[in-house]
């Protein structure tokens, strides 16, 4: 594609790409990086591949969401912001943005980091340990603190890598634990503040984007990750 085509398009999505000339100056290249951060993608300027797969996306018409369900009919009711533990959200919600994306969503998969009770890591811990297996970034798209906080991590318009043949079309989410302070044996060490923004963090996902699913690692793989069954929690129970 031209960058004269790329400059009309850009336009026309309401991004200030300046005059359709061919020239791909600092407005057009600022239209792409307002445009690639919109979505989720890396702001990088470039219209590779994935921008232009975005764009397209965003120039189609979006398809009406699923209707509301009955509540009457519901069996498990939605929980309340009583039953995620907290009042208010978590604690560094003013400063998380939930970026929209063009990548189709339709499930959120459920992650442990695998480490032992009660120590901390980071997110950029856990990317120099994917980036280790050769990766090119972290493979989840958001890590929760055992304080509670949510870390973004992958942009979310990026597939993640986290479940081998499930990373299209998924979420993937990691709370920092699931395993006891011996380092081997798998175990629920989910803290009160994780357990309460892992389910917020979910409502507000599937509220986002069309989530069908909310499932765990060990759906997919012989795994013990996330160390409980969300098929049993009260994640499962947000859709």
């Amino acid at each position: 594609m031209s960058v004269q085509d790329l400059q009309r398009r850009l336009t026309a999505l309401g991004y200030q790409a300046g005059p359709a000339d061919g020239v791909r100056g600092p407005k057009t290249i600022a239209a792409v990086k307002a445009f690639q951060e919109a979505v989720g993608l890396v702001v990088d300027g470039i219209a590779g591949p994935q921008t232009m797969a975005a764009l397209k996306q965003a120039e189609t018409p979006a398809k009406p969401r699923r209707p509301e369900p009955d509540k009457s009919a519901m069996a498990q009711p939605v929980p309340s912001q009583e039953t995620y533990g907290r009042a208010t959200p978590p604690p560094n919600v003013s400063s998380l943005r939930l970026l929209d994306t063009a990548r189709p969503i339709n499930e959120i998969i459920w992650h442990c980091t695998a480490t032992p009770e009660g120590r901390d890591f980071t997110v950029n811990d856990i990317r120099a340990w994917h980036k280790q297996r050769g990766w090119s970034d972290i493979g989840y798209h958001y890590i929760v603190y055992r304080d509670g906080r949510i870390m973004p991590g992958r942009p979310v318009g990026q597939v993640g890598a986290h479940v081998s043949g499930h990373n299209t079309g998924t979420i993937g989410c990691s709370y920092v634990g699931g395993v006891s302070a011996d380092g081997k044996t798998a175990k629920d060490t989910r803290t009160g503040p994780q357990r309460a923004s892992m389910l917020w963090l979910t409502a507000q996902l599937a509220k986002k984007f069309q989530i069908a699913k909310i499932s765990g690692h060990n759906e997919y793989a012989a795994k013990a990750c996330p160390s409980f069954d969300v098929r049993k929690d009260e994640l499962s129970r947000l859709l």
